[in-house]
């Protein structure tokens, strides 16, 4: 008797010390490892896919054998100390309270420590576990399929969201896993969707431009000291912008003598969006069409002012980083309207020294786009 209430102990504990591990395993494997398993194109990865696509059949047989393992090891173990002990406080009191702390201990926490820790050195023992004890559990884990489906609130939603992502750059800076400034670029990636052209844009009152037809020797004249290398040009009125000049081709123009061309004879396209056209789409049109500027026009097709690709490059930096960009032109507007939205983020506790500062606001230390 004594022999089988020592064995209905050991298979209770041993198979729940195994669900446990099995389950915290299971739990504590991260994206990222499944997806190198998969790339690396291993039966780990190909099995971890699949539980990936529905990790109710894993968890389902873990739990179903944990329960059988515990009430069979309750009963038997129950049933024989009774027809040792027979109703005594041994079989009613000390019994239970014993076999309750066994699996606390044993079953639960212990196991679930060893699995969380040494999640990466178990899981090929788990996942070969698991294949087994699905298979064998499968009628129970089609039914448990069944319920936890009907229960279930939103089948397509991600586990990770935008803001365990920032979460988890937070975390990287503050255990060293990432630098202040590696943290602060990934934060700010998560923002960039939530940012307008119309947050970071030159406006329109302080865009340096000019009419189409002034001639390149006249606009030189105007504006002999002129850090912009790209100008918009415009016919009639600004609301009208044709194009823009580069400043380079200006001064090839005056040196070849023929200032007394008009500026549209060197106009170039330039891109047009709305205020509310989302910076990561505009920095990908940048990229795509080798542009720097696009004239930003209001509701009733009006022009609202202009950004530069240096304007949502920023977005990206850190502020140790803002140094090595060489800030003009255009984005100088763009950028203090930068430092006040990203502040309004709180994304940005110490934007600049007052060295940093002072070297940004001196007219030789910046090339105006």
């Amino acid at each position: 008797m004594y022999t089988l209430l020592i064995v209905f102990l050991l298979v209770s504990i041993i198979f729940s010390f195994l669900c446990s591990i099995w389950e915290a395993v299971l739990l504590s494997i991260t994206p990222s490892y499944a997806q190198i398993q998969i790339q690396e194109g291993n039966d780990l990865g190909k099995t971890l896919q699949v539980f990936k696509e529905n990790i109710d059949r894993p968890l389902a047989a873990i739990l179903t054998l944990n329960t059988i393992a515990h009430t069979v090891g309750a009963i038997g173990v129950g049933a024989q100390a009774t027809k040792i002990w027979g109703a005594s406080i041994m079989s009613t009191a000390v019994v239970p309270v014993l076999m309750t702390l066994a699996i606390l201990l044993l079953s639960e926490i212990i196991p679930k420590t060893i699995g969380a820790n040494y999640w990466s050195e178990l899981t090929p023992f788990t996942v070969r576990c698991l294949k087994v004890i699905m298979w064998v559990l499968a009628p129970l884990v089609f039914v448990s399929q069944i319920i936890t489906k009907a229960l279930k609130k939103d089948k397509s939603a991600s586990v990770l969201s935008r803001a365990d992502f920032g979460a988890m750059a937070e975390l990287g800076s503050q255990q060293g896993v990432f630098d202040e400034g590696e943290s602060n670029i990934l934060r700010n990636l998560l923002r960039f969707n939530t940012i307008y052209a119309k947050n970071v844009m030159t406006p329109r009152t302080v865009m340096i431009s000019a009419d189409e037809t002034l001639s390149i020797e006249e606009f030189h004249k105007q504006h002999p000291n002129l850090r912009f290398s790209r100008i918009p040009i415009f016919k009639d009125s600004q609301d009208h912008i044709t194009g823009y000049v580069l400043k380079d081709e200006v001064l090839k123009k005056l040196v070849d003598g023929n200032g007394g061309d008009e500026l549209a004879s060197i106009r170039r396209e330039v891109l047009v969006v709305k205020e509310s056209f989302p910076i990561p789409e505009l920095f990908s049109h940048f990229t795509a069409k080798r542009e720097h500027i696009a004239v930003v026009v209001d509701d009733f097709g009006g022009t609202a002012g202009l950004v530069s690709m240096e304007d949502s490059k920023f977005l990206i930096q850190s502020s140790d980083g803002i140094e090595t960009f060489v800030w003009g032109g255009h984005s100088c507007w763009g950028y203090l309207k930068t430092l006040q939205l990203m502040r309004k983020y709180e994304s940005l506790t110490t934007i600049l020294s007052r060295q940093k500062l002072d070297r940004w606001q001196r007219p030789d230390t910046y090339r105006q786009e």
